[in-house]
């Protein structure tokens, strides 16, 4: 029996869990389903990625309203992925910031990307007739940017440790708490999505880059947070596991002449025992083998998903 295409059968909606992980710092997870933060400033608030819809986004910021009032000063948008961005109109931000690749790639594949993702992840699409049309970022980062959250409340760091999940990830980074909101880049205990990725990078200096920030609670982009500093260290070095045997076995077998679908079946023999039974695990790994082949073949930058190239792929690695 063929599989269901992506993540088109997963109709029920996720329990969802708002944590307060110090004063004034908010982390929302669901089950798997894309995490969302907040960190409360002095008088003011940053919100932490925008959910796909606007609707979506209201949902949650009707939970945060419980906690605190203030009005949302910043929204960070840790990179350019649809279920990440498309809400942003409800949080009526002063600035919205992500890194100034993040902006290219909207310019580049945004609207590509849109009809990709609603294909593949329908549920998370809330309402999309609310969605007013891409999403730009109105301030751009190179390297840092800093955040004064005012008082005694220390700095927000927004910060790119390297090319990862996307070519223009970015992290935020509270030194005071030694709390992360580490977007895509880091999962706890879910699957990685890593069709627009730059393997290799992600796997040693990004990773390490992340690793040196000696954090002690972790938000991933999906997944539980992760609570002290060897469940942080776990986090990562899972994310890097994950990617280190997918670069060895899709490596294994482009080197040997074999072909793309072999490469899936080797990668997928090889994760399911340990990541298998993770979120998003099936729904992402034909995407995940077939952007590392096109990169172990000289493919620099991630060609673009489109709604029919989504299906086309799938079609080739599940039949």
């Amino acid at each position: 029996m063929a599989k269901p295409f992506a993540s088109s059968a997963d109709t029920e909606d996720k329990t969802q869990t708002l944590e307060i992980l110090a004063d004034g710092v908010y982390a929302l997870t669901a089950e798997g389903d894309p995490n969302v933060g907040a960190i409360e400033g002095e008088d003011f608030l940053v919100c932490f990625e925008a959910l796909a819809t606007p609707v979506a986004a209201r949902a949650w910021l009707q939970r945060l309203r419980e906690h605190t009032g203030k009005p949302i000063r910043y929204l960070v948008l840790s990179h350019y992925h649809a279920v990440r961005v498309l809400g942003a109109s409800a949080f009526d931000a002063d600035v919205i910031v992500a890194h100034e690749k993040t902006r290219e790639l909207v310019a580049e594949r945004g609207r590509q990307d849109w009809e990709s993702e609603f294909g593949r992840m329908p549920r998370l699409f809330r309402e999309p007739e609310s969605i007013p049309g891409l999403t730009w970022p109105t301030a751009t980062l190179t390297d840092r940017f800093t955040i004064d959250l005012g008082g005694d409340r220390g700095d927000l760091v927004l910060q790119h440790c390297g090319r990862g999940h996307t070519e223009g990830d970015i992290v935020a980074w509270l030194p005071a708490q030694k709390i992360l909101f580490a977007g895509d880049l880091v999962e706890a205990q879910a699957a990685l999505y890593t069709g627009d990725a730059f393997h290799r990078d992600w796997a040693a200096g990004t990773l390490d880059a992340i690793a040196a920030l000696g954090a002690e609670a972790l938000i991933g982009g999906r997944g539980a947070v992760a609570r002290g500093k060897d469940a942080v260290e776990a986090a990562v070095a899972q994310t890097r596991d994950f990617l280190t045997v997918m670069i060895r076995e899709v490596g294994a077998v482009r080197e040997r002449g074999g072909t793309l679908k072999e490469a899936f079946e080797a990668t997928h023999a090889r994760l399911e025992p340990r990541f298998g039974g993770w979120p998003i695990f099936e729904h992402c790994l034909p995407f995940d083998v077939s952007r590392l082949w096109d990169e172990l073949s000289g493919i620099e930058r991630p060609r673009i998903w489109t709604a029919e190239r989504d299906r086309e792929v799938w079609a080739e690695l599940q039949e």
